[in-house]
């Protein structure tokens, strides 16, 4: 008997539907497959639906299927309550299980409520409310929601996905936590078929050995690759790299930028600028080119290291500078100190041992003395962080300019002596000669001092030289200037390269033409993909008098943070500074 009363009123039921279906085109009715049926007459409006011995009550309606314990079914509306172990599927792409929901056959609408799991391929979405739109094929959640992938856990306040491109959009404290790192991000468009997530306001990735700051960005999650732009950084500890864009792959520990860049040291006090650089962490070295400059904080003064490609390697108390082709070494000075600079094709410095190496026709200028040999090497002291002595090795050479011709000391090595940073002593060692225009205390010139002497000193007082002496001097002596034939005055291997000589940081790039930046590739704010609720009247609403949601539920809440899409910022935010000595705009959390 309860057999076939069932079936009776299963038959009956579906003819109605499809007679209904038959005069509302546009409106197909829910139809109940499976279920044991009954009346209450506490629930006039509601025909209700048990699951019995061969399964759940089973319902679809338009390639939707829904699995529940118990049904209430609302035929004048089309309306389905559904309670117990509640799954609704949409084909074999998206499934949600719940403890309640509701689905509005007209409006194609579906909500859930109570331990909500939204599965789809690769990942599953956690909440406690869930509105699903069949039409515009979206779900959303306001009240917290943990979605699962196959390689992290995201999390948010508000959420929504879009079923067509297998997107979520979440706003409000999104959070990526990862075995390997943590992102934390104002608003993020993640894609699960890829893993891959857009950042888009003041974001971070943290890690044990790194820290991510990006203002946009995108993030490869399963790969742990990234690409960021605008007020882009990463940090190394105590090495952060800055630039316009930049590349990151954190399997191989390895970060590169691209136009306007800046890499700090803070431990070191330096920092190296250019528009392209390479960081490999686990190697402690940075590779940097295109207008590459090191600059480096000694003595209260800057130290400033060009060089068409400059590498720095090692720890940070065992750093070494290579400069390659090229190179260029400039050293403002104190107020009331005369600069000194240099050139030459490579450069070596050793912060740990202080010294500096300039190699291959080098030049150097202490104040108004140039220097050339094969090799300089100029050494300072570690602990005061003054320079201390000054090396040219093999045909050494030093030249003044002097109002009556050039002051001119050659030999095979030549060592100087400095006193605060100014040169004071000079030896010229082995086969040392000299042409010399000695003056009075009046400055009057008293004759030409030419003289070979196995070894010679010179004293200087402000950068001139105010005495020499000679270390067993052969030959030679003071001429009167009619009597010291021209050309004889300057030295054989004499080389004035005065007009090389640095006298401002912008002349460490004199002669070198800018380098071509290429356009950075932006990442795009994402298009406006509009309200997830229709903007209507609560008379416009096609609530059922059934359902528990109120016209308050289908609204949107205006001070809900609103996502930012492109027609919400104009710039893509990428720099236009292209200059050594210009400050780009910091990040805003850039004084952590």
């Amino acid at each position: 008997m309860k057999l076939s009363r069932y079936i009776v009123l299963f038959v009956l039921f579906f003819f109605g539907s499809v007679t209904k279906a038959q005069t509302d085109k546009e409106k197909t009715v829910v139809s109940v497959q499976s279920g044991y049926l009954e009346k209450k007459p506490e629930f006039p409006d509601a025909v209700i639906y048990t699951k019995d011995e061969a399964g759940q009550v089973y319902i679809i309606h338009e390639g939707v299927e829904m699995w529940c314990d118990q049904a209430f079914v609302y035929l004048k509306d089309n309306f389905v309550k559904a309670y117990g172990t509640v799954r609704i599927t949409q084909g074999d792409t998206v499934s949600m299980n719940s403890k309640y929901a509701e689905y509005n056959g007209n409006t194609q609408f579906a909500f859930a409520s109570g331990d909500v799991l939204l599965t789809e391929p690769k990942t599953t979405l956690r909440t406690d409310t869930l509105y699903f739109d069949r039409i515009k094929q979206q779900a959303y959640y306001r009240t917290g929601g943990t979605v699962r992938d196959t390689a992290s856990t995201l999390t948010s306040r508000i959420g929504r996905y879009f079923a067509e491109t297998k997107k979520y959009q979440f706003l409000s404290d999104v959070n990526i936590v990862n075995p390997k790192y943590t992102v934390h991000s104002p608003q993020l468009d993640f894609y699960s078929e890829t893993g891959g997530a857009y950042l888009y306001g003041e974001s971070t990735i943290v890690s044990e050995t790194s820290t991510v700051y990006c203002e946009r960005g995108y993030y490869d999650t399963r790969n742990d690759t990234g690409y960021f732009v605008k007020n882009s950084r990463v940090d190394y500890n105590n090495r952060i790299l800055y630039g316009d864009s930049i590349y990151f792959d954190r399997n191989k520990s390895f970060a590169s930028a691209t136009n306007n860049i800046r890499v700090l040291d803070t431990l070191n006090k330096s920092i190296i600028r250019g528009h392209y650089a390479e960081v490999f962490r686990d190697k402690d070295s940075v590779f940097i080119t295109k207008r590459a400059v090191a600059v480096t904080l000694r003595d209260n003064d800057s130290i400033y290291v060009h060089a068409d490609t400059l590498q720095v390697t090692g720890k940070q108390d065992q750093r070494i500078i290579k400069g390659f082709y090229r190179a260029r070494l400039f050293k403002k000075g104190l107020p009331g100190e005369d600069p000194t600079s240099g050139k030459c094709d490579s450069i070596y410095v050793n912060e740990q041992k202080g010294i500096t190496k300039l190699l291959r026709n080098p030049v150097l200028w202490s104040g108004e003395n140039q220097m050339i040999g094969d090799t300089i090497h100029i050494l300072s002291n570690t602990k005061t962080e003054k320079l201390d002595t000054l090396k040219v090795f093999n045909n050494a050479f030093l030249i003044q300019k002097d109002s009556a011709g050039y002051n001119q000391v050659s030999g095979e090595r030549l060592i100087g002596l400095f006193t605060n940073n100014e040169l004071d002593t000079v030896n010229i060692i082995k086969n040392a000669q000299v042409i010399y225009y000695p003056r009075n205390d009046k400055q009057e010139l008293i004759g030409i001092n030419n003289t070979v002497s196995s070894a010679i000193q010179l004293y200087l007082e402000a950068q001139q030289i105010s005495g020499i002496k000679f270390i067993k001097q052969a030959k030679g002596k003071i001429y009167p200037p009619s009597e010291f034939p021209v050309n004889a005055r300057l030295l054989p291997g004499f080389n004035w390269r005065g007009d090389e000589r640095l006298f401002s940081v912008s002349d460490l790039f004199k002669g070198k033409p800018a380098p071509i930046l290429p356009k950075i590739k932006g990442i795009p704010l994402p298009k406006d993909e509009g309200a997830f609720f229709d903007d209507l009247s609560e008379e416009d609403l096609d609530i059922p008098e059934a359902s528990k949601l109120k016209p308050k539920d289908l609204q949107n809440d205006p001070e809900a943070p609103q996502p930012l899409t492109e027609d919400s910022e104009e710039e893509d935010g990428v720099s236009k500074k292209d200059s050594v000595g210009n400050k780009r705009p910091s990040a805003k959390k850039d004084n952590r």
